[in-house]
């Protein structure tokens, strides 16, 4: 796979992201009375989002991945690797910071949640194959 297309999928990945965390922002500040992933107690996105994951050092834990994917989305864009293995790794551990505490502490998982983690592990692993290709130096 080339390079191209690596950074061509880690964009794509992130605005996907942006589109998940969006709506988890959106769920954590509304509270609308359709919430299409509270299936059950569960699977139930309103006890992480409204519990005591919902914050992180005060701020909004889906900020954490709005701005993230941000940040991964034009260091995609602007061919810069190191940025973007960084907030990969970064956001790789905060997910699963994340996961840890949805399932053994809340007990619950969260779809959204887990989707955004999918997304990660797979920006995670496209930088890490970005970084091992070599780069062209041909005039």
């Amino acid at each position: 796979m080339s390079k191209e297309k690596i950074f061509y999928y880690v964009k794509i990945l992130a605005i996907i992201g942006l589109l998940l965390s969006t709506y988890l922002l959106w769920q954590q500040f509304f509270h609308p009375a359709f919430q299409p992933c509270n299936i059950n107690s569960w699977i139930n996105c309103d006890a992480v989002i409204s519990g005591p994951v919902a914050k992180t050092l005060g701020i909004p834990t889906p900020l954490y991945g709005f701005i993230g994917y941000i940040i991964i989305f034009f260091a995609a864009l602007f061919r810069k690797t190191k940025l973007m293995l960084g907030m990969a790794g970064f956001g790789l551990i905060f997910c699963l910071w994340i996961a840890y505490q949805e399932l053994f502490l809340l007990r619950v998982i969260c779809p959204v949640c887990i989707s955004c983690q999918i997304v990660m592990i797979s920006i995670f692993i496209l930088s890490l194959k970005v970084r091992k290709i070599p780069t062209d130096n041909r005039l």
